[in-house]
């Protein structure tokens, strides 16, 4: 039997074995239940039940597979992320695009469905394209990981929109703050060699001019963002001045710029350390000074010798000049506000620890499956199980709700406790010209990694939706997804009676926007959501600084919006 037969034949047995491996089961039972949907599919086809024997015992199977991929050697490159489907249930994937060394694994049976018969990554990788469609991202590169395995990984789109190349799952991207989780990793594992105490004063090690209300900071309160400091913007500086997005320029281009920078800081400190949660980018560069000094060698290079290399990530630079000799790399883009993509440059040398790091989604994966490991990937640990468990450990609430209630900042990464009913870890990063995604659920030994080159739909959003559908959730009901869906169907055209007064309800972000024009006057008013359970949705809008309340009564008759004094009739969709 030739290997393309037996491989439609084993991927209409795998569809009937899909929840395997994603879904709880090992990797043992996973490649037992799909051996038995195999011998059924066999049975289809009327072969011999001898003949089904061999092929099915674990020999037999084994020799299916090698088989397999003998017949994927043959394809052209561009092929060898075969997904074949089985009355749309099934989707068989099967990783070939690396060179063997650089395999998470080498062959995976994991093949995911959702209730109602929809695929998983399927209906992922229509909301992918529809959102970068919708925000003019130009690519955007993915990955699930499920223990230390790839279960899935796409590019779609454009790394160079200009020359017409396409983006493939090996390109390179900038991962923005997710570099900040590396620099936690780092201080953590100088911790563990008794290099530094996590309650160390940072002016023990290097110079640090602020103290929050007379008070110094430790280490522990920069790794939490707990200082007290308010984010002194010195990256949204670097970043949109590098880019040209503003005339500003910072040039600090190492530590000692940074301290000059922050020297008179005291005056902008309205909290003591501990007391609130304040995103601070100058703090991680700090932590980057302080990994050097107590390390004995620059940042970059201990992160590199202690984190990268023995992960396998020797495709994830610091720096101009190793990006540049790499072959397949994003260009980053400026997105304008009228969806322009504008090429630019990464702000080489003005970022460090906070956000410098450039990367590409099988090394992520590899990454990410290191904490799924509890610091170990393969044989290599990089750090101890303790000291892992402590990075993702709740530390300080976030002042304001995510999508699933409260989060909080552990050490490096952010923590929503309250995730369908498990933990998700996470990072995010953005410098503006490429953002990026890292989130893994420990109970479920799951993840996903997403690079893009440009701001546009939140990447968090798009990794939120893709846990969901693999934990076997709707994603209809994601709040984000909820909210996006009742401001759409609210926009339109709305009238006052026989058209006295038209206006426009335009969706822009989370928000609404009310725009009242005519020949000599535009006026625009945000509404801001109040209530949106029941038939009447309550938005408010600002008039002279008093509160004025909207309301949208929806009924099987259309819709109608009451605003002060007028009631207006929806009477047709944006143009």
């Amino acid at each position: 039997m030739g290997a393309l037969r037996l491989m439609r034949l084993a991927g209409k047995g795998l569809g009937l074995a899909v929840k395997a491996g994603v879904m709880g089961l090992s990797l043992k039972a996973s490649r037992q239940a799909a051996v038995g949907a195999f011998a059924a599919e066999l049975r289809k086809a009327n072969l011999p039940p001898e003949t089904i024997a061999q092929l099915c015992d674990s020999q037999g199977y084994q020799e299916t597979q090698r088989r397999i991929n003998h017949w994927l050697e043959r394809l052209p490159h561009s092929r060898r992320f075969v997904r074949l489907a089985s009355g749309g249930a099934c989707s068989f994937a099967y990783l070939k695009d690396l060179p063997p060394r650089r395999r998470i694994t080498t062959y995976s049976t994991y093949v995911c469905q959702i209730r109602g018969g929809g695929v998983v990554f399927a209906r992922l990788e229509e909301f992918i394209l529809e959102k970068l469609s919708e925000t003019k991202l130009p690519s955007l590169t993915a990955a699930v990981v499920k223990g230390e395995e790839v279960v899935w990984a796409r590019a779609f789109g454009f790394k160079d929109v200009a020359r017409g190349l396409p983006a493939t799952t090996k390109t390179l991207y900038g991962i923005g703050s997710v570099t900040k989780s590396f620099t936690a990793l780092a201080i953590m594992q100088l911790a563990e060699q008794g290099k530094l105490r996590l309650d160390d004063p940072v002016d023990l090690h290097v110079p640090f001019p602020v103290r929050p209300q007379g008070e110094r900071v430790t280490i522990l309160h920069l790794l939490t963002h707990s200082s007290g400091i308010p984010a002194l913007a010195y990256a949204e500086a670097v970043i949109r001045g590098r880019t040209g997005a503003q005339d500003n320029w910072l040039p600090i281009a190492s530590y000692s710029d940074l301290v000059t920078f922050m020297q008179d800081a005291n005056d902008w400190t309205l909290f003591k350390p501990g007391e609130r949660w304040f995103y601070l980018n100058e703090g991680y560069a700090a932590l980057g000074a302080v990994i050097e000094k107590c390390a004995g060698v620059p940042y970059e290079d201990y992160v590199r010798t202690h984190i990268l290399l023995p992960l396998g990530m020797d495709r994830s630079f610091f720096g101009k000049a190793a990006v540049e000799k790499d072959s397949d790399v994003a260009v980053p883009y400026v997105i304008t506000r009228t969806g322009e993509q504008m090429p630019s440059t990464y702000a080489y040398g003005g970022l460090t620890a906070d956000g410098a790091l450039i990367s590409n989604i099988y090394d992520l994966a590899r990454y990410a499956a290191m904490y799924l490991g509890g610091g170990k990937f393969g044989q290599t640990r990089v750090l101890g199980e303790d000291g892992i468990k402590a990075m993702q450990e709740p530390r300080i609430a976030l002042p304001y709700q995510g999508n699933f209630g409260s989060r909080y900042y552990a050490l490096g990464l952010f923590n929503t406790p309250a995730f369908y009913g498990r933990t998700l870890i996470d990072h995010g990063g953005s410098v503006l010209v490429a953002t990026a995604f890292m989130g893994f659920v420990p109970e479920e030994g799951l993840g996903v990694v997403l690079l893009a080159n440009g701001s546009g739909y939140p990447l968090s959003q798009i990794g939120q939706y893709a846990l969901c559908l693999l934990l076997g959730q709707e994603p209809a009901e994601l709040p984000f997804i909820a909210l996006e869906r009742e401001l759409t169907a609210l926009t339109g055209v709305y009238e006052t009676y026989k058209g006295t007064m038209r206006v426009q309800v335009k969706k822009a972000g989370s928000l609404l926007m009310l725009e009242n024009k005519d020949k000599y006057n535009d006026t625009t008013a945000p509404l801001l959501v109040e209530d949106l359970s029941g038939a009447h949705k309550r938005f408010y809008t600002l008039n002279t600084g008093v509160r004025v309340p909207i309301e949208f009564a929806v009924s099987d008759k259309g819709i109608e919006l009451i605003y002060e004094r007028y009631l207006l009739r929806r009477v047709g969709k944006l143009g």
